[in-house]
């Protein structure tokens, strides 16, 4: 007997997880999140499932971030019937993150169908709703680290500490006569509140994320972080303006907040305003403050009830914020795709004295790679915005494991028989992850999979692909069309600018339609061709 596996997403790209395991009658999910990114890639959330829900027998999740979640509500919605295994922090992390999710889905909606540029187009759906988000928390069932459960026939699993973020693990399975190992999302030595990653050793198999797999991060302790961040702080405030942190309310925020609390506990960054302005960074500490006795680096003290941090649940409240000056405001999401964030960017990119911190990953075609990225104008909500704000990053936040971490992370679950599977990264950092596990020989084969591809997996075998992946993603991985577009539109008229005679700006401009028109003309030609 055999162990199936079909990649549905987070294959050479970092959102989307899904991969589903077939032994026998029983399909089981791992993760089953929602691609985030460029339009084109959120367009993939739109997209029909791969499977049929009611087919999937469970899922086993590995942590609450909706790349990992975010897809589990439209799951339920079409018939999954089935439990969501995790552990009791996931749990009850999911019941906000979930019903936050299906809010700005409902939002975005309906943001969107008001816009101008969208007159006469079909109305924009919601993926779901916030009540079929709480639907599919209801599904969740707790188990205990290293506690064996059977999620369905033939399936048997237990999951591991992987330190990225509260809750989170990895999954260990076996099923068809196969021992497999998904990481999920792994996080790095020393990081704040949870201990080191740790599971079992020998496998047939092993799935390992790959965010930062070109990456090599300085070694740095909470104490010189809080050093980083500390001088973040205080030139922020030099400025006069806001310091707008771009924080993913799961951990980093805590995080931020942790370290917050005893720099102005010292007096190291004086009288600081400091604003959590997402409602769901918000519940999720309240669900951290519940498991305070439990984490590392805080004394056993709830740090999150510090009194120089205020909590910003009120939308008038939060709109006031940008009237402020000298504010630290941390603020959802972490790459700026959603959530109050985008409206502190609106008001605050603009202004010489303000300054944007990134401490989080961003993804390519994101509105936060692109801002880090330099870009001089950007597009937040069908509206044109300068960046004149400084522009700042600190990377010893990170709840990923980098290179090095990564490497020993696989040499610990070894020997690995039969092969590793790298997954959730973008094309590079999987490239440079690929080579130095074939050099350093960590396991038989190092595969690359793409979304839609399958594998026949057998115990101490090879693993064998009987499906190819689907070759019309690969232009929806990474930057997009989209992107390109807004960059083109936001600096067009200013590079026209640059042309001195206005005769010559004029037929740059009738080229430009002529360019456009040739192509229309082509599709038409191509489209009779095709219908005779």
């Amino acid at each position: 007997m055999s162990l199936s596996l079909t990649i549905h997403g987070a294959a050479q790209t970092v959102t989307g997880s899904c991969i589903e395991l077939r032994a026998g009658k029983s399909r089981v999910l791992l993760d089953c999140g929602m691609f985030q990114g460029s339009r084109s890639l959120e367009a993939l959330n739109h997209e029909p499932l791969a499977f049929e829900a009611p087919s999937i027998d469970a899922v086993i999740l590995s942590h609450a971030h909706i790349d990992h979640s975010g897809l589990l509500p439209r799951l339920a919605a079409e018939g999954f019937k089935g439990a969501i295994w995790c552990t009791g922090e996931t749990t009850d992390l999911l019941e906000f993150m979930l019903a936050d999710a299906g809010r700005i889905q409902e939002y975005e909606a309906e943001r969107r169908n008001r816009r101008r540029d969208r007159a006469g187009e079909d109305p924009f759906q919601p993926i779901y709703t916030e009540r079929d988000a709480l639907a599919a928390w209801r599904m969740a069932r707790p188990v205990a680290l290293g506690e064996w459960f059977e999620p369905a026939e033939g399936f048997r699993v237990r999951l591991w500490n992987a330190g990225h973020i509260l809750g989170a693990a990895s999954i260990e399975v076996e099923a068809g006569g196969v021992r497999l190992l998904y990481s999920g999302d792994v996080g790095p030595d020393n990081k704040a509140f949870h201990p080191d990653p740790t599971s079992p050793a020998g496998f047939d198999y092993v799935i390992c994320e790959s965010t930062y797999g070109d990456r090599a991060r300085q070694r740095v302790s909470i104490e010189e972080r809080r050093r980083l961040l500390e001088m973040e702080i205080v030139e922020a405030r030099a400025r006069g303006g806001n310091l707008v942190i771009p924080a993913f309310a799961l951990e980093r925020t805590q995080e931020l907040l942790l370290d917050i609390a005893e720099l102005s506990r010292s007096g190291r960054i004086g009288h600081a305003m400091v604003f959590v302005d997402s409602p769901l960074a918000s519940r999720a500490t309240t669900v951290f403050g519940k498991y305070a006795g439990q984490l590392e680096d805080t004394g056993g003290r709830n740090v999150f009830a510090d009194p120089a941090i205020h909590y910003t649940n009120d939308v008038l409240e939060s709109m006031r914020l940008n009237t402020m000056s000298g504010a630290i405001i941390l603020s959802a999401s972490g790459m700026c795709e959603a959530g109050r964030i985008r409206h502190h960017l609106f008001y605050n990119l603009p202004r010489r004295d303000s300054t944007i911190l990134f401490v989080g990953f961003q993804a390519e075609g994101s509105l936060g790679r692109v801002i880090l990225d330099g870009a001089q104008r950007v597009r937040i909500s069908g509206r044109d915005v300068r960046v004149r704000a400084q522009i700042r990053r600190i990377e010893s936040y990170s709840a990923h494991a980098d290179q090095s971490e990564l490497l020993d992370w696989i040499t610990e679950r070894g020997p690995i028989a039969g092969g590793l599977f790298l997954d959730h990264g973008e094309k590079g950092a999987i490239a440079a992850l690929q080579e130095l596990a074939q050099t350093r020989k960590l396991a038989p084969a190092v595969i690359v999979p793409e979304i839609g591809e399958s594998y026949e997996l057998s115990a101490g075998q090879p693993a064998r692909r009987v499906r190819t992946g689907r070759e019309d993603l690969r232009p929806a991985l990474g930057s997009d069309w989209q992107n390109d577009c807004t960059d083109l539109a936001l600096n067009l008229k200013r590079r026209l600018a640059r042309i001195r005679d206005s005769a010559a700006r004029q037929k740059a401009i009738e080229d430009m339609r002529a360019v456009l028109d040739s192509y229309e003309s082509f599709r038409a030609r191509k489209h009779d061709r095709a219908a005779k």
